[in-house]
């Protein structure tokens, strides 16, 4: 059974002033998180902006990133798009690199049926030997993954777990209920961690870590020594900031704030955008009643 731990962030991607992926701020970041709470990075994910890097820019970004961080966190490798054969191929380059999983995304677009996800990952995960970790977000893809054909994956023995992010609680429960032995979920929402924690779910792969990685630990442990009081607390304590990064389209609000904090990020590329200043007005007035868990230096 692959262990990816308990939090896993879903890491920026840092560009320079011409808009090129910055590789030593990449590293560096890389670094920063696994000394601030994470225990793994997923790269090339919505959050690291994947529908605007090319292949080659990934499966760099993915060898540069794990030559980083070494053995000190999980590296998962966004591979996955609507394009099944070209899914493939990007997963077995990014075997080449060192990755240490994979993150299977359910397709946008072509809005296959359930059978037709099936088949899908089932080949994906055929493809190499690394283990898969299944992401489930209806608000980007217009299309849900349901309970039957999560478990239905969940018994091939290299996919070893969900991202959910369908923020149905009926349906990650009934997951987490089902779920083979070895094979566990992830909240795919800052915000539910607390919930889905409480009923079972193993950890997050979190946005807010990029900053805040120490503070979200520190919640997690003390759900996990049966402190639920404590973790209720602190779970309220860091909601504001987990709303206010998802006030308009993420990564927006993360890069911003990471680059507010001190660390060169870059700006975001189009089709995203800096936000407004109606945005920044309001997110900075939240933002500065947290200490930041990333080093800056």
């Amino acid at each position: 059974m692959a262990t990816f731990g308990r939090l896993l962030t879903a890491m920026i991607t840092p560009f320079d002033e011409e808009g090129n992926i910055d590789f030593p701020q990449a590293r560096k970041l890389a670094k920063g998180l696994t000394e601030s709470g994470t225990d793994g990075l997923v790269i090339g994910g919505t959050t690291g902006e994947s529908p605007s890097m090319s292949d080659d820019e990934k499966i760099q970004l993915f060898a540069e990133i794990k030559e980083e961080v070494g053995d000190t966190a999980s590296v998962i490798a966004g591979t996955t798009d609507n394009n099944h054969r070209k899914s493939i191929e990007l997963s077995q380059e990014a075997e080449k690199v060192g990755v240490d999983g994979l993150l299977l995304t359910v397709p946008a677009y072509n809005k296959p049926p359930q059978e037709g996800l099936y088949q899908n990952f089932k080949a994906i995960s055929e493809a190499t030997s690394l283990p898969g970790l299944l992401y489930n977000v209806p608000s980007r893809t217009a299309l849900n993954m349901d309970v039957e054909t999560t478990l239905r994956l969940a018994e091939i023995d290299s996919i070893v777990g969900v991202k959910e992010a369908s923020s149905d609680y009926g349906q990650i429960t009934r997951i987490i209920d089902g779920a083979p032995d070895g094979f566990d979920v992830w909240s795919g929402n800052d915000d539910e961690t607390f919930p889905i924690m409480c009923v079972g779910g193993y950890g997050i792969v979190s946005v807010a870590s990029n900053l805040y990685g120490n503070q979200i630990k520190n919640m997690m442990g003390q759900i996990l020594e049966g402190n639920i009081e404590a973790a209720a607390n602190a779970h309220k304590r860091l909601l504001p900031i987990f709303n206010a990064l998802f006030w308009v389209t993420n990564p927006i609000p993360i890069k911003y704030a990471v680059n507010r904090a001190g660390f060169k990020a870059g700006k975001n590329r189009l089709p995203l955008c800096d936000p407004d200043q109606a945005f920044t007005s309001k997110f900075d007035a939240v933002m500065d009643r947290y200490e930041v868990d990333l080093p800056i230096n």
